[in-house]
């Protein structure tokens, strides 16, 4: 196990080297620059500035330079407001955290109720309606069905008002991040529980007289549960930075929005550190997911 870990450790550190180099010389290649704007600069201007962020150094140099400065804990600063971009990045996350980590507590223990459900129904009425829903929210981008919500709800029928910051309501959103991630959990769910329930040890179980609600929860939702955890842990990564689109249409202040207004802006400094930043969130929830398999399942090695 610990060997694994180091292993897992060493190739997270060699990913996050390889988005973090692929990131900034891409970004680097395209044509303009952070203070290229509509207002035309001075030229003398735009050498101070370019000097002050080393911006007139070789693209190498600069990223050995960033690199340097971000392993010594230093964020640097936004090339567009001037504010640290730790903190902003502390502050911002925190929004995308609280909407998400709602969202997918959300999406995980409804998918997984609605998944066994199905399973214990299988085609029947109650198993017939999740399935066409779930396939419903399988279909449906979370961007039209974050539309079709501020549409209805806020606008139309006016039960919700529309978000604000000073009195947030976090229903709608929520709803528009978790319907993907938990119809795709119900699916999951459905067909791990089948294969579960036909296995030779439930059989067994029933056999010997072990009570029926025993029988799942104990037994066939455990197994049944491993697949779904491949999929959560990286979903999980992805749902707490908060969905882009999401953030933009409920006009929340979230990490996703300020990465979009970076590279609208294209503030590098700050591209490179949310970029950064979610692939590490990414590494560590996928390492996270490994672990929680011997949890689930002792009889998993990783060898």
């Amino acid at each position: 196990m610990s060997k694994y870990l180091v292993k897992r450790v060493l190739l997270a550190i060699l990913s996050i080297l390889i988005v973090s180099a692929i990131t900034f010389f891409v970004m680097n290649l395209i044509p303009g620059g952070p203070f290229n704007k509509e207002k035309a600069t001075s030229k003398e201007a735009q050498q101070v500035l370019e000097e002050r962020y080393n911006l007139d150094k070789p693209v190498p140099e600069q990223y050995v330079l960033y690199m340097n400065n971000l392993l010594h804990g230093d964020w640097g600063v936004s090339l567009h407001s001037g504010r640290n971009i730790g903190t902003e990045i502390s502050r911002k996350f925190a929004v995308s955290a609280k909407l998400g980590g709602v969202a997918a507590i959300v999406a995980i223990i409804i998918g997984v109720i609605l998944g066994s459900i199905a399973a214990l129904t299988r085609n029947k009425l109650p198993d017939r309606l999740i399935v066409f829903f779930t396939t419903l929210g399988t279909a449906m981008p979370s961007f039209v069905l974050a539309t079709l919500l501020l549409l209805v709800f806020c606008l139309k029928l006016g039960w919700i008002p529309v978000w604000s910051s000073s009195n947030p309501n976090y229903l709608l959103p929520i709803i528009a991040l978790a319907a993907y991630p938990m119809a795709y959990i119900t699916r999951l769910t459905k067909t791990s529980m089948l294969d579960a329930l036909n296995q030779d040890y439930i059989r067994t179980a029933r056999a010997k007289g072990v009570h029926r609600l025993k029988v799942i929860f104990k037994h066939a939702l455990k197994n049944a549960l491993i697949p779904v955890v491949t999929y959560v842990g990286p979903m999980v990564a992805y749902i707490l930075t908060g969905s882009m689109v999401v953030e933009n249409i409920f006009t929340i202040g979230g990490l996703g929005t300020e990465f979009v207004t970076s590279i609208v802006n294209r503030d590098y400094t700050m591209i490179m550190a949310i970029t950064i930043f979610l692939a590490v969130l990414m590494v560590v929830a996928n390492l996270l997911t490994d672990i929680a398999y011997k949890l689930i399942d002792p009889r998993i090695t990783f060898e």
